[in-house]
């Protein structure tokens, strides 16, 4: 029994030895490779094929357009600065017109009468004179020419000439006779106390009955009830 034990001790003894001598081989591999591979050197792939980027255009004045056109300083946004002119003052008024009175040409030239006003003097004016603010250029007997304010006035002979328009009567006004309105009746006198029998036992008051609410007449007292369309007033025989 003793040799059988000793026998399978050794057996024992030899199964252990086998397998940690393996284990070491294993490990010892496993090293090794772990070391080749880190020592083995690897081929670089090859780059990718360069391309160059296009070059950038040439800077030009015109590229700075659009910030031009949208400067943040100008409210519109515009750099053509708009540059407001004052308007031109109102055209001076033309005076009132000479008035003519006729013309008359004694071998030297028309002669051409004129007054400044229809209430002012008439004066004799040749052409090339003045008469007030306007000079005469031309007269015949149709038409005027005077010059005022470097400008050229001309007029039919009709239109300076002083018309004297009568002024129109006025129509009369028609009289509207209105007549007084008639005098107000006279109320009719008020009659105190009780009125006629009103059926009911009661008496009716009396238009205008000064007598107060509560007075008794003749056996009958007054009444007088607030209802939403006015008063209402009667006369109750007392003790009813």
């Amino acid at each position: 029994m003793k040799r059988k034990l000793w026998l399978l001790n050794l057996v024992l003894l030899a199964l252990l030895v086998y397998t940690g001598r393996q284990w070491r081989q294993s490990a010892q591999a496993a090293r090794a490779r772990e070391a080749a591979e880190l020592n083995r050197k690897v081929k670089p792939a090859p780059p990718p094929p360069f391309t160059p980027l296009p070059a950038p255009a040439a800077v030009t004045p015109a590229g700075y357009a659009d910030i031009a056109q949208q400067m943040l300083f100008d409210r519109s946004r515009n750099p053509n600065v708009v540059i407001e002119t004052p308007k031109p003052p109102p055209p001076k008024p033309m005076p009132a017109l000479p008035v003519y009175h006729g013309q008359m040409n004694l071998g030297d030239g028309p002669v051409a009468i004129f007054s400044v006003t229809a209430s002012s003097a008439h004066q004799a004016v040749h052409p090339g004179e003045e008469i007030g603010p306007f000079k005469l250029l031309a007269v015949n007997a149709d038409e005027v020419d005077f010059e005022w304010d470097g400008k050229k006035v001309s007029k039919k002979v009709d239109e300076l000439t002083e018309r004297k328009v009568e002024p129109e009567q006025q129509a009369a006004a028609p009289v509207v006779r209105t007549e007084a309105p008639p005098p107000p009746a006279a109320a009719a006198p008020a009659t105190p106390g009780p009125g006629a029998d009103n059926g009911a036992g009661g008496k009716i008051c009396n238009a205008n009955d000064p007598t107060p609410a509560g007075a008794v007449v003749d056996g009958f007292r007054k009444i007088v009830a607030p209802t939403p369309f006015g008063n209402i007033c009667r006369w109750d025989p007392v003790g009813r």
